[in-house]
């Protein structure tokens, strides 16, 4: 499905995989659209995650709760309502460009039954729902969010088209305007009348708006050819149908663990659970674009029989997404208290410990397992592996549950992940033809796991040693954190030569930049245009 960020959620990786592999192959003419989209999604990411930062401090515990809630359910039946329809458009519209109005159509018509699904099951089970959820307030608002999401649903494909049209900077103020506009419409209503229906009612319009605004597109788009096809539409299913499917029980699996919390605590203890499911909008992100890079590097290499070469594109994949990702769980884990507090107020330290286990699951993106299975076409066994997941986490979630109480959930989700990876790397080994040995670059790792391990030993020295308040808490430690991690790079000799490169260039002009937005650098750039330079 595209991307639905109903209120700051992310992508599923199935998401952002099959939106990254529309980028184009590993060519230069693909780099200015690429950046431009991710300029006007990194827009919408900073916007999505500063609206629940900005609620958190006008509702209650409860009503956070509920909100939480309340949008779950939105981002569960928005997934399952698209058919996969709309990221369909990726392929179909490049390939029949003559035929794209009738795709479109076609696609707009499944959307809008999705939606009108979404209104009937909310509005005919949302008692049921509530009793499920342990929740009676969601009855209430179960009206208004099918509402919403039959204004929603059928305007999700506005940025498929305009990508697959090649309208890039249609697409990338699309993503950057309308987010704004989804977190003006969602905090301003709230900030008049602090309560949730006035949300709701702002979320309403904002849906109706983008609706409309993906309505007028599509007419200048097609004109007069968006008319649906009935024949059409059977070429369309046929195709969708099994991706639906692999997306769907990722999207089951993804959010179940959110679902046990629910129906087995009430609104307030959801509300703490959620707060320490944050999700690091950069870690999809980047696995997102380094996997979808990797893929084409690789799927270049097998089709040529170099699968020597194909091992070596995971492996050096394998230690750019360490490099990144390890560090940012240790800094993560030392500043997690600081960050939860200065996020989401003192209220919220209850969740520091479900923050914590969500963080470690962060390393497990260090293995772009999945990327490496659709380059050798093995999309039945990524099926198979989600399955795998589904099945392991409800299995397993009510004895973590009971274990280890609001930990337990994230943890079996985490390690349904890592069982997952696991099972994928052993696959691996018959793909690439190597051993245990070479399945990894297990050296590289292991270096790198002890710079992001030492750099956290002086940084919880800081932050034992010194009484700081929160916000002066996580930028000290963070910025010792990150120091201390960069000259063990360096010490360790871990970066290559023009990593290190691009690292030097980088610290030679920050102080350059930092002297610039002082009084002084300031008023020297002043005089230096007064007199010409």
């Amino acid at each position: 499905m595209p991307s639905l960020d109903l209120e700051g959620h992310t992508d599923t990786a199935a998401q952002a995989r099959h939106r990254g592999a529309t980028g184009g192959g590993p060519g230069g003419s693909t780099f200015g659209p690429v950046l431009l989209l991710t300029a006007g999604r990194a827009v919408g990411m900073v916007v999505a995650f500063l609206v629940p930062v900005v609620l958190i401090r006008i509702f209650d515990q409860v009503e956070f709760g509920t909100y939480k809630q309340l949008f779950l359910i939105a981002l569960t039946l928005a997934g399952i309502a698209q058919f996969g329809m709309a990221e369909a458009l990726y392929y179909f519209l490049p390939q029949a460009p003559r035929a794209a109005g009738r795709y479109g159509a076609n696609t707009l018509v499944a959307l809008s039954v999705g939606g009108l699904g979404c209104l009937a099951l909310l509005v005919g089970g949302g008692t049921a729902i509530s009793r499920w959820l342990s929740n009676s307030d969601l009855s209430g608002h179960s009206g208004t969010l099918g509402l919403y999401l039959l204004l929603l649903l059928p305007s999700l494909m506005l940025e498929v088209v305009q990508v697959a049209r090649k309208r890039h900077r249609f697409a990338a103020g699309s993503y950057a305007g309308l987010d704004v506009l989804k977190a003006v419409l969602f905090v301003v209503p709230v900030l008049v009348v602090p309560r949730l229906e006035s949300l709701l009612v702002g979320a309403v319009a904002f849906a109706g708006l983008r609706l409309a605004l993906t309505l007028v597109y599509l007419r200048w788009e097609f004109g007069g050819t968006l008319r649906p096809s009935m024949h059409m539409l059977a070429g369309q299913l046929a195709y969708t149908v099994p991706f639906y499917l692999a997306t769907l029980v990722e999207v089951v699996q993804a959010n179940l663990h959110q679902y046990a919390v629910a129906y087995y605590f009430d609104a307030a203890t959801f509300a703490l659970y959620s707060v320490g499911c944050l999700q690091i909008p950069l870690v999809d992100n980047l696995y997102a674009s380094a996997g979808n890079v990797m893929m084409v590097r690789m799927t270049e290499e097998i089709r040529d029989g170099r699968i020597a070469e194909a091992v070596a594109v995971w492996h050096d994949t394998t230690r750019r997404l360490a490099l990144a990702f390890f560090p940012l769980v240790g800094v993560l884990l030392v500043c997690s208290h600081a960050l939860i507090v200065v996020l989401y107020t003192e209220r919220y330290a209850a969740s520091v410990p479900i923050f914590m286990a969500a963080m470690l699951g962060i390393l497990l993106s260090t293995f772009a397992v999945d990327g490496v299975l659709r380059a050798w076409a093995q999309t039945r066994f990524i099926f198979v592996l989600t399955v795998v997941r589904l099945l392991f986490t409800a299995g397993m979630i009510r004895w973590f549950l009971s274990t280890f109480h609001l930990v337990g959930p994230i943890l079996v989700t985490g390690l349904a992940n890592g069982l997952s990876k696991g099972l994928g790397l052993l696959w691996m080994r018959r793909l690439m033809k190597v051993g245990i040995v070479g399945v990894l670059p297990w050296r590289s790792l292991a270096w790198i796991l002890v710079a992001a391990t030492g750099a956290g030993v002086p940084a919880l020295l800081v932050t034992a040693g010194l009484d700081l308040p929160p916000l002066l808490q996580l930028v000290v430690a963070g910025g010792v954190y990150v120091s201390t991690y960069v000259a063990l790079l360096l010490r360790l000799g871990l970066l290559a030569e023009h990593e290190r490169a691009v690292l030097r260039g980088w610290l030679r002009r920050w102080p350059r930049v930092w002297r610039a937005r002082t009084p002084s650098g300031i008023a020297d750039g002043k005089a230096a245009a007064r007199h010409g330079h």
